[in-house]
């Protein structure tokens, strides 16, 4: 029986990718909050009082002697809350730029694999009566998906709401296992888990017609998955060139309501209205610096989740890919929707996501060494010019100790060669849009943000859109806070 504890194949591809390289493989997200911050021992005590509901935050790595298995997760019995949760401040004016080069240093810094594989920072002040949680977690742990599910464990859905119980036995790391253990499990499992595969080849010899239906669906999934990437490489763009350690971030607010009736009015779906104001803004931003655009159609990776409704909230990756064309020389917003929404239409009949979870699957089998090579492959290859991921989140209010979650901005990891990466996840009836970009690579980070946002104006103009009338988050930000604060500081 195959350990529960092992990470899968995806998950320790994870880790290799950033073997040798200057990729740093953690999720991430920025939240913004109203009101003046908890004191930092009562956050302790909150994270606490909840980390029986994710036991993996207490567990790390331990790497099978010799390279001969993918690692397992052990209890730490040297866990310390004190050094995940990390307490700091910002330089004034402590606004929004400077709570974003903040990000960019603690997205910069890997985290150690010698300990649990997750940090939180919070940032005591920020203008506007506000305050800001920064949260990291390894791509190891937890894919972007259940992410959502594992990240509300901290959050109620009122600002009153009881403290969750703690189980009655505290907790107690088990033993850990010693590297003979670790050998002996790990070829154990290995001349025994195959023994389920020779019992799928028997039941398939019982049933040989339906057997090579599956294979051949299987078969053409696969090809629809893998030859978009290795028959049409993505072009070269001086977005896809050799990264260093350190990050930029920033991000960009839109009305989620907006974005459904752009959809509403043009067809197709919300993310076919995200990749083209991706799309419209990436091709903007390249003319304005001197790049020729005509004809050129960028690659973006857009991951799916493939794990059942069942399973939201487990920990592990269950994810597959879809590559997406972004027409970055087309400049007219009518023309560059009509072609998105076209070819994520076609992607989505070619069941090419269907065969990434097929390849994601096979991971599983491949042994450590081969694994490693496959990361170090797939890392170096021109797969995709950049990953944009589109997470839906909870469309109503979190709390944290009381105090209203205004919000969230999400991060995804660079790859080797990728110096740009989008994360877009919704929450209480608004998108942010996360740019994690190369330090050194993309300087006019801030540049790219204002043409994606001039981008969501002109498909809304397209639509015939008129955004609401809202209140600056500030100013929504500000007063939500001084009534936080009257009634909870």
């Amino acid at each position: 029986m195959a350990n529960p504890d092992r990470l899968s194949g995806l998950d320790s591809a994870f880790l290799h990718l950033e073997d040798h390289s200057t990729a740093h493989m953690h999720v991430a997200s920025v939240m913004v909050f109203a009101g003046e911050a908890p004191p930092y021992q009562a956050l302790v005590e909150h994270v606490l009082g909840r980390l029986h509901l994710v036991p993996r935050y207490r567990q790390r790595l331990a790497f099978v002697p010799l390279g001969q298995g993918r690692p397992v997760w052990t209890d730490d019995p040297r866990f310390n809350p004190y050094y995940h949760i990390r307490h700091t401040g910002l330089p004034q004016p402590a606004d929004e730029r400077a709570l974003q080069r903040l990000a960019g240093r603690i997205f910069s810094q890997r985290l150690d694999r010698s300990k649990p594989l997750w940090e939180i920072w919070l940032v005591q002040a920020m203008a506007g009566d506000r305050f800001a949680l920064i949260a990291k977690t390894h791509h190891a742990l937890v894919d972007g998906i259940s992410g959502v599910d594992i990240t509300t464990v901290l959050f109620d859905t009122a600002p009153d709401a009881v403290p969750a119980n703690r189980p009655p036995t505290p907790w107690a790391a088990g033993p850990p296992p010693g590297a003979a253990k670790l050998l002996a499990d790990a070829l154990l499992e290995r001349s025994t888990v195959p023994a389920e595969i020779v019992r799928g080849a028997r039941a398939s010899l019982r049933a040989p017609r339906r057997a090579l239906t599956q294979i051949t669906r299987g078969i053409k999934n696969v090809g629809a998955s893998a030859l978009p990437g290795i028959e049409h490489p993505a072009p070269r763009t001086p977005l896809n060139v050799e990264i260093g350690p350190h990050r930029r971030y920033t991000w960009v607010d839109a009305e989620l309501d907006v974005f459904k009736a752009i959809k509403d009015t043009l067809g197709g779906t919300l993310n076919d209205v995200v990749l083209s104001a991706v799309s419209l803004g990436l091709g903007a931003h390249l003319r304005s610096q001197g790049y020729d655009t005509d004809g050129l159609v960028l690659k973006a990776m857009v991951p799916v989740s493939v794990r059942a409704e069942a399973e939201r909230g487990a920990l592990g990756n269950k994810v597959a890919a879809m590559w997406a064309p972004l027409p970055v020389g087309v400049q007219d917003p009518a023309d560059c929707y009509e072609q998105v929404r076209a070819s994520m239409a076609q992607l989505k009949s070619s069941g090419q996501a269907v065969g990434a979870e097929v390849l994601t699957n096979l991971a599983g089998f491949a042994p450590p060494t081969i694994l490693s090579q496959a990361a170090r492959l797939q890392a170096r290859q021109r797969y995709f010019n950049l990953v944009i991921t589109n997470v839906p989140g909870p469309q109503f209010p979190l709390y944290l100790l009381g105090r209203e979650l205004v919000a969230l901005y999400p991060v995804v990891p660079l790859a080797r060669r990728q110096a740009l990466g989008i994360a877009v996840m919704s929450y209480n009836g608004r998108l942010g849009f996360g740019l994690l970009a190369d330090y050194d690579a993309v300087p006019e980070l801030d540049l790219i943000a204002d043409d994606l946002r001039k981008a969501i104006a002109a498909l809304a103009k397209l639509a015939n859109v008129t955004p609401p009338r809202r209140r600056t988050r500030a100013a929504r930000a500000g007063r939500a806070g001084r009534t936080k604060a009257a009634t909870h500081s």
